[in-house]
């Protein structure tokens, strides 16, 4: 995944979660269950994704 775009889901709700993981996610684009964003595969949203992977799921275009 170090190239190219990737496909990112919200599987997980947000309620209950530190707002630290709260702000992560909100700043990738997405805002409430199944909302879907596609971004580079840069360092900077990997990092994001890695923060939040028991959240999220990921899929490479």
């Amino acid at each position: 995944m170090a190239e190219g775009k990737i496909k990112i889901r919200l599987v997980k709700s947000t309620i209950g979660v530190p707002l630290k993981i709260k702000k992560v996610v909100f700043a990738l684009g997405l805002s409430r269950p199944n909302s879907v964003v596609v971004h580079p595969a840069s360092p900077s949203i990997l990092g994001m994704v890695a923060k939040t992977k028991h959240m999220i799921e990921v899929t490479e275009i």
